[in-house]
């Protein structure tokens, strides 16, 4: 636990209606004190007129306290709840730092307590980082998910079967007995151990939380001057790539962010795939052929028969004024609408096959790797005992290692400074 007492201003920046400042640490009361006069009991909020060291009248406030270990960083604290004006927040905070034994809290430090004193394992930390950088409905709901504990759940629950089979392992390498008896605890152990793999197999195979965090390309790709410059800006409904009746117009990758029913999407504008004299020109074409080929979505905007391949592609026909016969392509036209709501449905029907789904929580790279590692732990199962033991001990720390009972020190620092300044 640590052993300093740290503040923070923890709300929205002022001005604001309420501004609520944090104090945690084992000198949080002593601090609440100095400003508040007296605390109100435990976890019962009351209103208090804070002063400062020399009785100045700071503002009147709502303040609550908690006692450690039962509060949001497992630590004593408490909470301000003040005006939410600039002056206000600022003379509370001067106040706080004049006192002894007690700094100002570093972004992060907050919930990094909490999970140090184990208020919170290291993916709810994640889902909560995650939650504050969420932009849309489906990255909000998959963050909350994540920080309510979802992933923590499901590898306690493999957790809790590998420590049986670990403890079943090591009874039957000391077994003294008939040895078909043991041959027969091997064969179940092995049984048992193969089906946590093929579960951990079928977690691993599900979309993954890198698309929903920086969302769904769609990469707009064909010749030089069919339309797609206006298409990015028909479908962004505003003008983010140039378009000229030039060909060649577009030399560089234009990128547009967009959040359509919540999902978030990525489209892209690429330059005209052709052979070109201009240097310029052949770098835009080499960068196009490499979006094309890390495209979620695929709209191509050429001839059918020579579109590349792609599991989520579909075939445009732009500048289209009147609708086409069925041939295998959708007529678009910037001009009219025509065919533009249909795309935009296909796009948003596509991109949810690609992301997680709803009623599961999608991992992210770090997460995914620790599964990975006990899945190949667990490959080491067999009927030699010892191995088994050593195959399982070694499935029990890829799993410590998502949660973060263990070896995690490397990516705390990288995690909590996403965080900003009071959480």
């Amino acid at each position: 636990m640590s052993s300093d007492t740290i503040f923070a201003h923890s709300s929205g920046q002022p001005p604001a209606a309420i501004a609520v400042i944090r104090i945690s640490g084992p000198d949080a009361h002593r601090a609440g004190r100095a400003l508040a006069g007296s605390l109100p009991p435990v976890r019962h909020a009351a209103l208090r007129r804070l002063h400062d060291q020399a009785g100045e009248v700071l503002d009147d406030a709502l303040v609550l306290c908690f006692a450690a270990p039962h509060s949001a960083t497992g630590e004593d604290l408490v909470e301000l709840h003040c005006h939410g004006g600039r002056a206000v927040v600022a003379a509370v905070l001067g106040a706080l730092r004049v006192l002894n034994e007690i700094r100002e809290a570093e972004p992060g430090e907050f919930t990094r307590r909490a999970f140090e004193n184990g208020r919170i394992d290291l993916t709810e930390a994640e889902g909560l980082a995650d939650l504050l950088e969420a932009e849309t409905e489906v990255q909000r709901r998959a963050a909350l998910a994540l920080a309510e504990g979802g992933l923590r759940r499901e590898v306690e629950q493999w957790r809790a079967r590998l420590v049986d089979l670990s403890a079943r392992a090591e009874a039957a390498i000391d077994y003294v007995g008939d040895e078909d008896e043991t041959a027969l605890d091997c064969a179940d152990l092995i049984s048992s151990a193969e089906a946590i793999r093929r579960e951990l197999l079928d977690r691993l195979a599900q979309p993954r939380a890198e698309r929903l965090k920086e969302g769904v390309r769609a990469v707009i790709a064909g010749p030089p001057n069919t339309g797609k410059s206006s298409l990015l800006n028909a479908l962004a409904e505003q003008d983010r790539a140039i378009v000229t009746p030039i060909a060649g117009t577009t030399r560089d990758v234009v990128e547009a962010p967009l959040a359509w029913e919540g999902i978030p999407l990525v489209l892209v504008d690429t330059a005209g795939l052709r052979a070109s004299e201009d240097a310029v020109e052949q770098i835009g074409v080499k960068l196009a052929s490499r979006h094309i080929d890390a495209a979620d979505l695929l709209l191509w905007t050429g001839e059918p028969n020579e579109a590349p391949k792609h599991p989520y592609r579909l075939t445009l026909q732009t500048k289209a004024d009147e609708p086409q016969p069925a041939t295998g392509h959708l007529a678009v036209s910037v001009v009219s609408g025509l065919g533009l709501p249909e795309l935009r449905q296909w796009i948003i029907a596509s991109a949810r096959q690609l992301l997680p789904p709803e009623t599961s929580v999608a991992l992210n790279r770090r997460q995914a790797e620790a599964l990975a590692s006990c899945v190949q732990a667990l490959a080491g199962v067999s009927d030699d005992l010892v191995l088994t033991a050593e195959a399982l001990r070694s499935a029990r720390a890829a799993l410590d290692h998502v949660t973060g009972r263990s070896g995690t020190e490397d990516v705390l620092d990288a995690l909590f400074s996403r965080f900003c300044l009071g959480k």
